[in-house]
């Protein structure tokens, strides 16, 4: 086209191009207005050292004490729920394996702090820290139904930090049950999330978590090969802690392939570091390898004072399996020196553990151990019982080792083909960008001009139509629970707050909480669980009538509250909502019981109580009613919860550190 035809559509068309130039002027100082980013608000004083303190919990566990002791007595003067959460859960995790009765405290103000914090995953942080506390007393079942939670609860927030650190719990307790492939899946994944989060040494943290579960399914070389360089990139980044671990669970792999020269030298670091760290129970662990070295080498009187010295620093921390295998060890060198009783005692001792924790190859250990000291004691048959014991768990642990083997390698072959269609679809993507950019640019201006007047006045309209659509339905949406329907944890709390400081009568708050709905899930798929919750919703809607209302608070836990309503009334209608919830039909899920429920009933004190204390108290009666039997209601009257209701349900069931071999 020629400058001429050019310049006369320009006169031609002056005011089209005016009002078009306004136009672009205003859409474009609208643009830079909305790209503009945000005034970055102050910072709070102890976010920083919170941030230290979870980086120092993989170098040097005392100081993320400190820092997180620290970070709460900034906190006692400029309060924020979401900062004092994190640093308790630091020291949550700092305590699980040093001191219980610290450790639930943590998980006490935890929980009530929670109805204030922005952050909903931080809830998947807390279940996590109870399962620590329930492994490191012995009990997996317990543990990894908290697990089990804190994944759902991390997924459902979308809170990828605290998604990776469940699965990497979850993963770890996997392995520990032999169940190699699920845990290494697990693990996998919590290490992709640390790398996309730019968390590096979280990630070498998971891969070593890989590497011990290499190491229980009897790939000691490929353990010993991935240790050694999880430690090079440990040292290189400092991580002192990390290397203390890393170099005892070296060592275990060194114990297992019986050299005993390079494990004693590997247990040997590990217990300096633990030294240096003032870190108790990592040093009664690199002192039983060391006895085991010595069990290996024949000087059973060297293993025993050694592990004398880890009996004593043991009794300081609740790590039940490091006693067990403490006894193992100690049994084993009894067992060398004749000394056959008192082997024994110690090994009888070890098994209750082992047993609880179903850890198939420590088992397998004891059970031989105990075969040759009976027969050495002339107790034949029980010699021949726990040789044939032995010979069994041998057998499952090998098929299991088989199986797992052939599932973990399709693992990698699904995750390896998974990487090469999406190294395939991004350079697709690539080519089909640079063919739309080659397009636009081909694209014939006078057709733009001529165009762009219409396309902006119709997409001026469309982002106001479509702002307030998203505003409507954002709306909607922060308020109410995208499964259920009913109102979210948020929109109960913005009720709940009036009700309690604008009545001067009492109200009440119950806590619902579905029995067992872990193993609907297990059993049938969370599709089904799913429709389990919508019919639960769906029987408190019916149960639950205005000024009364229900929502859900996250998982398979339900609140409702109920305004001018004193104790004996909300125990009425938590009865009804208990018998209304068992007359659901469960046939679906459960073909030998019902559906059934536990609640927890608090009621206020006007003008004294507020959302987080009177969800403490209901929490407490709920957790009394799970303790207590489930399906069955419990209130709280001074602070304590005593029974107003019950049916017949089943019991409870609910090891080990989270991060050694």
């Amino acid at each position: 086209m020629s400058n001429t035809r050019i310049q006369s559509m320009g006169l031609a068309k002056a005011p089209i191009s005016r009002l078009l130039f306004v136009l672009l002027c205003a859409l474009a100082t609208h643009f830079a207005w909305a790209a503009q980013p945000a005034a970055t608000p102050q910072q709070h004083p102890a976010q920083a050292i919170v941030e230290q303190a979870a980086v120092a919990m993989r170098t040097d566990p005392e100081s993320s004490r400190r820092d997180a002791e620290q970070a709460l007595g900034i906190l006692k003067r400029q309060p924020d729920a979401d900062i004092e959460i994190r640093a308790r859960l630091i020291l949550c995790d700092y305590q699980s394996e040093r001191d219980t009765a610290a450790a639930e405290e943590q998980i006490t103000v935890i929980r009530s702090l929670l109805w204030q914090s922005r952050r909903a995953g931080l809830r998947a942080g807390m279940m996590d820290c109870e399962g620590q506390i329930a492994e490191t007393a012995g009990n997996n079942d317990r543990a990894r139904e908290f697990y089990e939670s804190a994944v759902s609860i991390a997924t459902e927030a979308n809170d990828r930090e605290m998604l990776a650190a469940a699965l990497f719990s979850r993963g770890y307790l996997l392995g520990l049950q032999g169940q190699y492939a699920a845990g290494l899946n697990d693990l996998r994944r919590a290490q992709g999330i640390y790398d996309d989060l730019k968390l590096p040494q979280h990630a070498l943290t998971a891969i070593n978590g890989i590497a011990i579960l290499y190491n229980r399914m009897g790939d000691y070389e490929q353990a010993r090969h991935m240790y050694t360089q999880a430690l090079k990139a440990q040292r290189d980044a400092g991580l002192l802690r990390e290397q203390g671990v890393t170099l005892h669970n070296l060592g275990r792999a060194y114990e297992n392939l019986k050299q005993w020269a390079a494990a004693r030298t590997s247990f040997q670091g590990a217990l300096d570091i633990s030294r240096q760290l003032n870190y108790p129970r990592a040093e009664a662990y690199a002192l039983r390898g060391l006895a085991a070295v010595e069990n290996g080498l024949g000087n059973p009187k060297t293993a025993l004072e050694i592990l004398q010295r880890a009996q004593a620093l043991q009794k300081d921390t609740p790590d039940a399996r490091l006693e067990a295998q403490i006894n193992l060890a100690r049994g084993i060198a009894l067992h060398q020196l004749k000394r056959l009783p008192e082997a024994v005692a110690a090994l009888e001792e070890a098994l209750q553990v082992f047993r609880q924790a179903a850890s198939l190859s420590e088992l397998r250990a004891t059970y031989s151990e105990l075969a040759v000291t009976y027969s050495e004691m002339g107790n034949w048959r029980a010699g021949f019982g726990f040789l044939d014991r032995a010979s069994e768990t041998a057998e499952r642990q090998f098929r299991n080792q088989i199986d797992q083997r052939f599932a973990t390698l399709k693992i990698e072959f699904d995750t390896l083909a998974k990487e090469k269609e999406n190294a395939l679809l991004t350079r697709e993507n690539e080519a089909n960008e640079k063919a739309l950019a080659q397009e636009r640019r081909a694209s014939n201006l006078q057709f733009v001009v001529i165009v762009l007047t219409v396309v902006l006045a119709a997409v001026l309209f469309a982002l106001a139509l479509h702002q307030r659509r998203t505003s409507i339905r954002m709306h909607t949406l922060a308020m109410t629970d995208e499964l259920t329907s009913v109102p979210n944890r948020r929109a109960v709390f913005a009720r709940l707050e009036p009700v309690l400081s604008q009545s001067r009568v009492p109200a009440s708050v119950l806590i619902i909480d579905i029995d067992h709905f872990k193993s609907i899930n297990d059993q049938h798929g969370h599709a089904e669980g799913d429709s389990a919750l919508k019919l639960v919703a769906a029987g408190l809607r019916d149960a639950v009538r205005e000024p009364s209302f229900v929502g859900r608070l996250g998982g398979e836990e339900f609140i409702a509250v109920l305004p001018a309503s004193d104790t004996a009334q909300a125990c009425e209608v938590a009865e009804s909502i208990r018998t209304q919830i068992m007359a659901i039909d469960s046939l679906p899920w459960l073909k030998d019981r019902k559906i059934t429920v536990s609640i927890g009933v608090s009621t206020s004190v006007p003008g004294t109580d507020t959302p987080g204390t009177m969800l403490h108290r209901a929490d407490a009666a709920l957790y009394e009613a799970k303790r207590g039997g489930r399906n069955c209601v419990k209130v709280t009257q001074n602070g304590h919860a005593s029974a107003k209701g019950s049916g017949k349900a089943e019991p409870d069931v609910g090891t080990g550190s989270i991060e050694y071999a």
